[in-house]
């Protein structure tokens, strides 16, 4: 039987207990999507699947500002990390919102008519380079709103980069969401949940709660802020699967990174007989569609669970959205 995951065999949703099914619940409740595989693919690591999740229902679903200018954040995003998936789930939840001549004239390749509406897609796509989110000088959004912009685009760069490594490119099977009808269909049948408005909070008794002053300052005390740290805490975790030599290497790499894609050559990036789980890190953060069946088998020994690769994935996906974060807070200070 086929299936959406490429390394893993996450167990059943519906064999899940505690922390998992709770997420699960709030999935299917706050999401519209049962079992969506972006988040089952992290089922091994509960604290991982949580924290994501709480961050994407803190930003993008329960956060401040307009769900359809979220989506279009989220969407750029996606497009700028080179990740058909999301692209085309986000392209599904634009129909979702009602807008769905600019879900179609996004799917063709075309920009918004509307000019804020393409202001924020752009914006999206600009936040793969660190440093470069407010290089006009105004955020496409206001104050108020900044924590679930910030956190909607900083959960998808993670979220992305899992989804490539892990995930096969196709949301549906056959790959129907290639179908205008379908793309319409499937909106449709979220638009009731999307359109709700869901309270702020509710997925934090699921975290492993950080210190309070481990929140961001950007995330202006609401619970986007907890869930990022959370994320944060939960993923850097991953850095206990690399020795002390091999981080430096990742670090040093990631130092030097500008938002590009890398080259075919992979520059800085080692080779799989030399650093494999180095490798695998780096290649989740710069290029994880890049990932393949040889880099997993040459890192993965028998003492390597399903658990150990999505945290070693993970670490290196949140590496690169540490390093986009980080300039965050000189952009904001500019604007």
């Amino acid at each position: 039987m086929s299936t959406s995951f490429r390394y893993t065999e996450p167990l059943p949703p519906k064999a899940a207990t505690g922390r998992t099914a709770a997420v699960y619940t709030q999935l299917s409740r706050d999401f519209g999507i049962d079992e969506p595989p972006t988040f089952v693919v992290l089922s091994s690591a509960p604290e991982l699947l949580a924290a994501t999740w709480a961050l994407t229902r803190e930003s993008l679903i329960a956060g401040p500002g307009g769900r359809t200018g979220k989506e279009l954040a989220a969407l750029g995003v996606s497009l700028a990390n080179k990740c058909p998936f999301c692209v085309d789930a986000h392209t599904v939840l634009l129909h979702a919102t009602g807008d769905h001549a600019m879900a179609e004239r996004i799917a063709k390749g075309h920009r918004p008519e509307n000019v804020e509406h393409a202001r924020v897609l752009d914006w999206g796509k600009r936040t793969r380079v660190p440093g470069a989110a407010f290089g006009d000088g105004s955020p496409p959004f206001s104050r108020e709103d900044a924590p679930g912009y910030l956190g909607t685009v900083l959960a998808f760069h993670f979220i992305n980069r899992v989804v490539s490594a892990l995930l096969t490119e196709k949301m549906l099977p056959g790959n129907l969401q290639r179908f205008r009808t379908v793309r319409s269909l499937a909106g449709r049948t979220l638009a009731r949940t999307v359109r709700r408005t869901a309270v702020p909070g509710e997925s934090l008794p699921l975290l492993d709660r950080p210190d309070p002053g481990e929140a961001p300052a950007w995330a202006g005390g609401t619970p986007v802020g907890v869930a990022y740290a959370a994320l944060l805490r939960a993923a850097m975790a991953g850095a206990s699967l690399l020795t002390r030599e091999d981080q430096d290497v990742v670090e040093e790499v990631l130092q030097d990174w500008g938002g590009e894609h890398p080259s075919l050559a992979l520059p800085g990036v080692p080779g799989r007989d030399e650093r494999p789980g180095a490798r695998l890190v780096l290649l989740a953060a710069l290029a994880p569609y890049r990932i393949t069946d040889e880099d997993v088998a040459a890192w993965r020994r028998p003492e390597h669970t399903d658990r150990c690769l999505v945290h070693l994935v993970s670490y290196g996906a949140f590496l690169a959205v540490d390093r986009i974060e980080s300039a965050f807070h000189h952009d904001i200070a500019r604007t």
